[in-house]
């Protein structure tokens, strides 16, 4: 297990070192007749050398592409937590996200869009409690076609100590499936 743990600290620590690209001297000039995107700007990526030594180290670049997904979904696991999803997210901008999370014999977890805002589009979706900015929820994509939805800080979110049981819910891009 703690065999990829210093691979996983080199290319951060050289992930960390990488120069970004130089600033523009001029700011560019708005595109005539198109409004400003509303969305968050997105982060530039690693460097050349950056994806070259972890290359030579064989570790694969975390999936950076903006998440994609739309999802209906319910799904009970083997413990009894019942998880009810309605997202929508397009190109990094979330559209809806409705979840219920029902741990047994702990409580339940519920998360509407409404009570957000979204911060940013990549390389992960952040969406910050509009009167709680400690609980966060973070949508990425890994494990190819899965995108991950984390929770964090939203214990008022939560009844009684369910947000301590609370893990992060996997929807599959493609189907739309949850688990």
């Amino acid at each position: 297990m703690r065999r990829w743990l210093a691979p996983l600290a080199v290319a951060l620590l050289l992930a960390g070192c990488a120069t970004p690209p130089p600033e523009s001297e001029q700011a560019p000039e708005p595109a005539v007749g198109k409004p400003p995107s509303s969305r968050p700007a997105r982060p530039p990526g690693l460097s050349a050398e950056a994806q070259r030594a972890l290359a030579r180290r064989g570790i694969k670049q975390h999936d950076t592409s903006p998440v994609s997904v739309t999802s209906r979904c319910s799904h009970v696991d083997e413990i009894g937590t019942a998880t009810r999803l309605n997202l929508q997210v397009d190109d990094g901008d979330v559209r809806d996200f409705q979840a219920s999370v029902a741990i047994k014999g702990r409580g339940t977890c519920r998360f509407a869009l409404p009570d957000f805002r979204q911060e940013s589009a990549t390389p992960q979706v952040l969406l910050r409690h509009a009167r709680n900015s400690a609980c966060t929820v973070r949508m990425w994509r890994e494990q190819g076609e899965k995108i991950t939805i984390a929770f964090t800080g939203c214990h008022k979110s939560c009844e009684g100590k369910a947000f301590d049981y609370l893990w992060p819910i996997l929807v599959e891009s493609k189907t739309g499936q949850c688990s």
